[in-house]
């Protein structure tokens, strides 16, 4: 019973922060404006919670330890996604500032049609908006039902319907509409800071809770010592067995899984997927949210890269392997939780302390469900906008009043919430991969970024087939049910889909742009008009430009080290080798952090793809 008051006590008094800060941002919000992207006036510190929160959500807190269970070392290398994903920030979200400051954009799609003359390219961006927001949300939902059902076990709840997986997807989803149907943007930015900091907290009480139970960190590392010898797969890339030629290893320069399918090609794939989340159109309109682009570099290098980096490549890997290592009784004295799947990993860690704990125990479930709200929020709020602007607006209303927009807003979060709960409950895959499902749709946005960005021979007819063909390509290669019609599996030649969809849809591009360039100097001139403004604001200064190259040459290094197919050089399944009594490829991943760290400070800071402007950008007199 002291388990469960703890629990009721804990969750509701977080509820109810997230419902006044829906309160007081639906005071704010006044104008289209300040309901969709908050007036334009996030600040520093807003911005760096907020979009961290976004990035790493429940699909990080619950799903991410729950897939290094289950697959061991060679998933960890996912851990990279706290740099890759800040990347595609760094590439792009400053750039997409200067447009919707210059322009008075309020979503992508409005940028993308302006850019492109083509409303195509709105109506693409809603489905793009729409099935990379719907399952991501929708694994938060599930994961939070998870949460529910483990927790109540043992309490008068147990058997009821909150108690149930369904029941506490649908009370999650049910409060998140709640304040975020109410104020918009500005209220889930508010409430994601919070968030931010439960999620971190609660990953990294996990972690040491983790080792604890292994009996310390000299038991831990024996335990990896023991796991080396039964499941050599868990701790390194596997290989072929009978060569020991570093262009015969799986996953290195050939499509061969014969010793598994986290090769090296697969691992940075599924790295393309998931720079697909600050691509996809919802962090689109977190750049046009914020009053000027000076947060964005202290998020990219320091609160992503660095912080949330150390975090997932210590305590989620303490989480996942001494999981491991207690359900395969490889530690002496330890007892097995005894995990029905992988995706039940944290609920159960976090019920040990049902016992001994209940008071943290109840901290740890709102540090869970901050982290499930923190994503979900955003992109419920973000498809909103994208809805009711370039389609209802746009399309059949295109007079229609601030209030009327932001009534339509707040009927469309119902309509996504109640989609995402349908296909959250209805999916029987594991988190992480219905989460890799929506980023590989996101990162499909990038030709179109990059058009706008940065290359201006790409077409209007190259991005629009390009985009079609990329998001059909991740459908077929990822649905198992389609692929099947045409003789393929899931990650056909151990390519993740997102890494299909950007073959097909930039090699499209490439080629229809080759045949489609315009002639007509009116066409010339208007894309001309984008680029010219972007370098007037983003030029390097001079003194700064001879550092263009080598930090250029360091980014591919460490793609190509870190996350692609020379990854597998930080193989090694003998302990007796292992230098401080850890496997290689763990010392490999977090070797390469430190250094992305820097790459991304270079990126970000010395060549000033993140920090603002010197000179001042000329708004539109307002939103409308």
């Amino acid at each position: 019973m002291e388990k469960l008051i703890w629990l009721l006590v804990f969750t509701i008094g977080y509820w109810s922060y997230c419902v006044f800060w829906g309160v007081k941002g639906a005071r704010q919000a006044k104008t289209a404006s300040d309901y969709f992207i908050a007036g334009r006036g996030i600040g520093l510190w807003v911005f760096v919670l907020a979009a961290t929160a976004t990035s790493f959500s429940g699909w990080t807190f619950v799903g991410h330890p729950g897939t290094i269970y289950n697959v061991g070392l060679p998933y960890a290398f996912a851990s990279f996604y706290a740099i890759t994903i800040p990347f595609t920030g760094v590439l792009f979200l400053k750039r997409q500032w200067l447009l919707g400051q210059r322009f008075g954009y309020i979503t992508p799609g409005e940028m993308f049609s302006d850019y492109y003359r083509t409303d195509a390219m709105r109506f693409l961006t809603v489905i793009v908006a729409l099935v990379f927001s719907v399952p991501y949300l929708g694994i938060q939902l599930k994961a939070s039902g998870l949460l529910f059902n483990r927790l109540t076990t043992g309490t008068p709840l147990e058997g009821s319907f909150i108690g149930s997986v369904e029941g506490g997807a649908i009370v999650l989803s049910v409060i998140v509409f709640v304040y975020v149907a109410s104020g918009g943007l500005r209220s889930v930015a508010y409430v994601d800071c919070a968030q931010c900091i439960l999620l971190a907290f609660g990953i990294v009480v996990l972690g040491f809770m983790a080792l604890d139970l292994v009996g310390g960190w000299t038991a831990f590392k024996e335990g990896l010592a023991a796991l080396a010898e039964q499941k050599p797969d868990m701790v390194a890339i596997p290989t072929r067995p009978e060569s020991d030629s570093f262009f015969e290893r799986v996953g290195t320069l050939f499509f061969d899984a014969q010793g598994g399918p986290w090769t090296g090609l697969m691992i940075l794939t599924y790295m393309f997927a998931l720079m697909g989340i600050q691509s996809a159109p919802a962090f689109s309109m977190w750049a046009f949210a914020n009053r000027d682009p000076k947060p964005f570099p202290w998020q990219q290098v320091f609160a992503s890269s660095l912080i949330i980096g150390g975090i997932l490549f210590f305590f989620t890997a303490f989480q996942g392997l001494g999981v491991r290592l207690l359900d395969m009784e490889l530690i002496p004295g330890t007892k097995p939780l005894g995990l029905p799947a992988s995706d039940h990993l944290v609920p159960y860690l976090i019920d040990t302390l049902a016992g001994s704990f209940p008071f943290l125990l109840g901290l740890l479930a709102v540090c869970a469900l901050a982290a499930m709200q923190s994503t979900g929020a955003a992109y419920m709020s973000t498809a909103s906008g994208i809805i009711t602007r370039d389609l209802y607006r746009h399309f059949f209303n295109k007079e229609a009043s601030h209030s009327a927009q932001v009534f339509v807003g707040r009927l469309t979060v119902a309509v996504v919430v109640s989609l995402a709960l349908l296909v959250g409950l209805a999916s029987g895959d594991l988190l992480v991969l219905l989460g890799g499902l929506a980023v590989s749709y996101g990162f499909q946005m990038w030709p179109a970024l990059l058009g706008i960005c940065y290359i201006r021979f790409f077409t209007p007819k190259a991005i629009v087939a390009g985009l079609i063909a990329g998001l059909i390509a991740v459908t077929f290669t990822y649905i198992t049910e389609l692929g099947g019609l045409i003789g393929i599996g899931r990650y056909p030649l151990t390519l993740h889909s997102a890494g299909w969809g950007i073959l097909f849809n930039m090699g499209i591009v490439v080629v229809v742009s080759l045949f489609t360039q315009p002639k007509e100097a009116n066409h010339l001139a208007h894309r001309d008009r984008y680029h010219h403004f972007l370098k007037e604001h983003t030029a390097l200064p001079e003194a700064k430009k001879k550092w263009k190259k080598p930090v250029w040459i360091l980014t591919i290094v460490w793609f190509l080290c870190a996350i692609g197919p020379f990854a597998v050089l930080g193989n090694q399944t003998d302990p007796a080798h292992w230098p401080l009594g850890i496997p290689t490829l763990w010392i490999w991943q977090i070797a390469w952090w430190i250094i992305g760290c820097f790459m991304m400070y270079l990126l970000a800071f010395k060549l000033e793809m993140s920090t603002v402007p010197t000179s001042e950008v000329e708004s539109p007199p307002q939103d409308d």
